[in-house]
């Protein structure tokens, strides 16, 4: 599937949880399950602080997930890709064990009402799989195998799931990674690289222009896309001026 069909899709799915969000009182998946998958106390009443201290767990692991993938950028990291993902998936079995142990901490009907709790490090943790898949295959991880990945849902009616904005603000967060990638590919001598980059970020502009983004921050975010491909589109404008663009295909052809 490619990637504007992958955001084709995602289309209806995101109307319908932006829609979710906009009913005043709704907090979970509006079916009136009192427990499900994820338990915690009936009233929530000593949610908040337990959400926390797990939340917290899960920063530290995104905190050296991160750490460990950013070794790709530095001179001989690129030698070095398989085992660094290698390692990587190594701590996402304990980020799925920590959500496991999150889920426990709140009814599973309740889920928006604690997402703030635990938005920005799960958006963290979909870019940190969404850079791991990238690097391993250069192709564009989906929804449902980011959610394999972290251990929880994709569908929203199976308790902890999956938001689709966030799915969508982790992969952002990837695009201007691979920017800085692009740029210190050619510092690295890896001149075919940075034309890859620039064709998977305009697949991956165009499969956003698909989106009809209501959220604010999200579409704040969408803007800045366009300065990812900008970059990247210096950096090949660059490595066609000095003749390495010629270079880098014929050694991709080889």
């Amino acid at each position: 599937m490619s990637v504007s069909e992958m955001f084709a899709a995602l289309q209806g799915a995101l109307g319908q949880d932006q829609d979710i969000r906009e009913v005043p009182g709704r907090g979970g998946q509006g079916h009136g399950h009192s427990r499900g998958r994820g338990g915690g106390s009936a009233d929530g009443a000593l949610c908040p602080q337990e959400i926390r201290k797990e939340v917290q767990a899960l920063e530290q692991t995104a905190r050296e997930i991160l750490t460990l993938l950013q070794g790709v950028h530095q001179g001989p990291g690129f030698q070095h890709i398989p085992k660094k993902c290698q390692k990587a998936r190594e701590h996402f079995g304990t980020v799925r064990t920590q959500m496991e142990s999150l889920k426990t901490k709140f009814p599973a009907d309740q889920y928006y009402r604690f997402h703030e709790h635990w938005r920005f490090v799960l958006q963290r943790l979909v870019f940190l799989a969404a850079f791991v898949v990238y690097l391993e295959s250069e192709t564009l991880v989906t929804r449902e195998a980011v959610a394999e990945i972290l251990g929880i849902e994709a569908d929203r009616e199976r308790g902890f799931h999956l938001d689709i904005e966030d799915y969508l603000s982790g992969v952002l967060t990837l695009a201007s990674e691979l920017a800085r990638l692009a740029v210190n590919s050619v510092t690295a001598g890896d001149y075919s690289r940075p034309l890859r980059i620039s064709a998977f970020i305009n697949e991956l502009d165009s499969g956003f222009r698909l989106l009809n983004l209501k959220n604010d921050s999200l579409r704040k975010r969408y803007d800045g896309l366009k300065y990812d491909v900008k970059k990247i589109e210096e950096v090949v404008y660059d490595l066609s001026i000095r003749g390495l663009n010629k270079e880098a295909t014929v050694g991709g052809e080889k």
